[in-house]
């Protein structure tokens, strides 16, 4: 958010209505966090450029108050009041991406109640046109975007907690998305997250899915062609919430981590390569931390990549470092404050500095809190 190359955090919080920004350091210590208003209940936030202005941006999905919040950036790491746009009901999760292909990035939403998703096609000013919906499964939860029949179209899956199976939306070229296939997680497996990467090396995308109901992450591989194989299975904590992807030992492959809410900690997964994982590791997030989100990136440049998560029980953020060999630190935890309920996190540099700021959704102060790193 500040230019010096090292990325910020931003994070939501449910119930006071605003985001904060904490600015990082080369040794992952942070300013004191900024404050920034959102409509209600933020739930779900991502950075990028909105107006082509080379600052980092924000979009908040708020959860009750039926919209998103657009937030520009300035180049100290701060922010413009936002812009509200409409949305569908209980909007939960959001993704951002090119869609309609005029180099103006654009913006998709799941819709818990409607059991749908909008999209929101970008003028590339900052602002966006009215939604577009179109039909998902039953409880929209989480939505990514990928190229899953190499059309360089971009695609669209949701994760459908109440329907226990995965919606991929087939993009056109002409604005429209069509319901193409429906991939089944299994009776009472309630989808919670999905993550998309090439877990085999074949240069098609697959689809891994936190399932919160039968306690294991699923791999979808995909065949290119917009259908997926069965789904492969592996245990994880009790009542994964969440998921991200990437390279936890310097090998090439794709790794996993999520966080199981139940069970109070995070599951590690190294890939094979072949679309197989290692036996979960686990680490602690704390007793009654309650993680709910999971996001990974190399915090203070050592490039191993590490781990940061939300815990909701003790209004937390954990930072777990990563030594590049599948292995990471004890848990270092920054508070949030009482109340806060952080649901969220991203990661971006939001002041141009070259050092990774966080951005957290707060759902208990309806805010977004920004955590610039400082060293």
């Amino acid at each position: 958010m500040n230019g010096d190359g090292i990325s910020e955090i931003v994070v939501a919080y449910d119930d006071n209505d605003n985001v904060d920004l904490l600015v990082t350091y080369n040794n992952v210590s942070f300013e004191n966090q900024m404050t920034f208003s959102t409509d209600h209940w933020p739930s779900s936030v991502v950075v990028s450029d909105f107006n082509n202005g080379t600052r980092l941006d924000i979009v908040v999905a708020n959860d009750y108050g039926n919209d998103v919040s657009v937030l520009l950036g300035y180049d100290n790491g701060s922010f413009q009041n936002q812009m509200t746009f409409s949305t569908g009901s209980y909007s939960l999760s959001l993704a951002v991406s090119d869609f309609n292909n005029d180099t103006r990035l654009d913006i998709v939403v799941a819709n818990q109640n409607d059991k749908n998703v909008s999209v929101l096609l970008g003028y590339g000013n900052g602002t966006f046109q009215n939604q577009m919906t179109f039909s998902s499964g039953a409880g929209p939860y989480s939505v990514a975007v990928g190229d899953f029949n190499n059309d360089t179209q971009l695609d669209i899956v949701v994760a459908n907690l109440a329907g226990n199976d995965v919606s991929v939306l087939l993009g056109f070229i002409v604005i429209g998305f069509m319901n193409q296939s429906t991939i089944t997680a299994g009776n009472g497996s309630r989808p919670q997250s999905v993550a998309i990467a090439d877990f085999n090396n074949d240069s098609r995308m697959d689809v891994a899915v936190a399932n919160s109901g039968s306690h294991t992450i699923a791999i979808f591989l995909g065949y290119g062609n917009f259908t997926f194989s069965n789904q492969t299975t592996f245990s994880a904590g009790s009542k994964p919430m969440s998921i991200a992807v990437g390279d936890f030992n310097n090998d090439s492959r794709s790794d996993i981590a999520v966080a199981n809410y139940d069970s109070e900690t995070i599951s590690i997964f190294l890939g094979y390569g072949n679309g197989y994982f290692s036996n979960q590791s686990i680490y602690s997030t704390g007793p009654e931390s309650y993680p709910y989100f999971v996001a990974v990136e190399d915090f203070n440049n050592d490039t191993a990549i590490d781990i940061v998560v939300i815990t909701q029980g003790t209004n937390n953020l954990g930072i777990f470092l990563g030594y590049g060999n599948g292995t990471f630190s004890n848990v270092t935890v920054m508070p949030m404050g009482y109340g806060s309920d952080p649901f969220c996190v991203l990661i971006g540099d939001f002041n141009n500095d070259r050092k990774l700021d966080f951005a957290v959704a707060n759902e208990g102060t309806d805010s977004l809190s920004m955590f610039l790193q400082t060293c």
